[in-house]
């Protein structure tokens, strides 16, 4: 995806639910801090995204704009309307948000999630794809280990340990593929 497709579909998401401001969390709201993301960290083409202020319109998001929609059919990107539910955060995450508004969203916010913020919710959610993407981050200096590192030791005891073993299987890929 491209800054550019982002703020499409804010614009979108504007048009679709008369809402405002969205929150956009999972691997595409690197564009918010990062427009220009290496392509490794674009290949996705949904965007997670949710009303801030009324979640419940998700589905209608999902329904309107989602995959296999006329929208996605004609833009080959979509949109997955998640709840503030779906991606485990850090404490303060809502304080780090990016804003992203500008002529192109048409009166659309979009707060996207700050890299760290992504690093986390993608070691908390540890699939594949997820190691692969914070391995990334690392490769390319988009997150500082130490801040990662305070937000898990910030975390409870059984997720802390989920993150902790998460976090030492990207560290060791991002050193392998530096390596490469």
């Amino acid at each position: 995806m491209k800054r550019s497709e982002l703020e499409h579909i804010l614009r979108a998401c504007k048009g679709t639910t008369d809402e405002r401001e969205f929150i956009v969390i999972g691997s595409q709201a690197i564009l918010g801090k990062h427009p220009d993301a290496p392509r490794v960290l674009r290949k996705s083409m949904e965007l997670d995204v949710y009303p801030k202020f009324r979640p419940d319109l998700s589905e209608h998001l999902a329904g309107n704009l989602g995959e296999f929609s006329l929208f996605h059919q004609t833009h080959f990107i979509w949109v997955d309307g998640v709840s503030p539910e779906t991606a485990t955060l850090p404490a303060g995450w809502e304080l780090r948000l990016v804003k992203v508004e500008n002529e192109n969203t048409d009166g659309a916010v979009g707060w996207c999630l700050d890299p760290h913020d992504i690093a986390f919710s993608k070691l908390a959610a540890r699939r594949e794809k997820d190691l692969a993407y914070v391995a990334a981050l690392i490769r390319h200096k988009l997150v500082r280990p130490s801040q990662v590192e305070a937000f898990i030791a910030a975390a409870d005891g059984p997720l802390r340990e989920r993150l902790l073993e998460a976090w030492a299987i990207c560290r060791a890929r991002a050193a392998e593929d530096r390596a490469d």
